[in-house]
């Protein structure tokens, strides 16, 4: 995974952000393996949606958790999925395809 560290991605609020398999990071932001690993998940999330689909199906489930109860981005099926397996460092050696359908349908 490429990593570039700069001062404008992510927003401020976040350690690090995948756009396309890139991880932006701000130059302070101590990746850990597990960080690393969230935004792996992600790589993955996004090639089985065909990239252009993961980043279409995450802005409009985002949309449409904004009007329910609790954290719209922690909601976020693929957020969910991420979260929950990042201390797995073995967990892409194993993950199902589509597994954050699982998590999405959960919520």
């Amino acid at each position: 995974m490429k990593i570039i560290r700069n001062r404008f991605l992510p927003l401020k609020r976040f350690d690090a952000m995948n756009l396309f398999g890139v991880l932006f990071c701000h130059r302070d932001t101590r990746l850990t393996p597990e960080l690393i690993n969230h935004e792996r998940i992600h790589t993955h999330q996004m090639l089985e949606m065909l990239v252009v689909g993961f980043y279409l199906w995450y802005v409009t489930e985002w949309l449409i958790r904004l009007f329910k109860r609790g954290n719209a981005y922690f909601n976020i099926g693929f957020e969910r999925e991420a979260y929950r397996h990042m201390h797995d460092l073995e967990y892409l050696k194993n993950r199902k395809h589509f597994a954050w359908w699982k998590e999405m349908m959960k919520h």
